[in-house]
């Protein structure tokens, strides 16, 4: 197994505003990737597992959101091991403008 790819988005929304976020928000920033598909997103308090399909393959997931920072990390199968670099810039991306002060993705 690879080493998962991690990226940490600061923000300053404070936690709870950040999870909130993130919850009403994921879905949209997901489906405007459109090789990309959620597949399972699973919360518990200020965490969430996900699994979501790429390019034919699954990849698995965590978000950790802290009160001045998210942490997601996200191991990779092989054949998207390629696109790692690239997966680091979306997710950075998508998380600042989900996370950013007007919120929209």
């Amino acid at each position: 197994m690879s080493a998962p790819l991690v990226v940490s988005i600061p923000h300053s929304l404070g936690r709870e505003e950040a999870v909130r976020r993130l919850k009403t928000g994921l879905g949209r920033a997901a489906a405007s990737i459109p090789v990309m598909q959620v597949e399972e997103e699973r919360w518990s308090g200020d965490s969430m597992n996900f699994r979501i399909r790429a390019l034919g393959q699954i990849a698995s997931g965590q978000v950790d959101v802290a009160d001045d920072h998210v942490k997601v990390q996200v191991v990779l199968p092989w054949l998207l091991q390629r696109f790692a670099e690239m997966a680091q810039a979306t997710i950075r991306k998508r998380g600042q403008l989900l996370l950013g002060k007007d919120g929209k993705s």
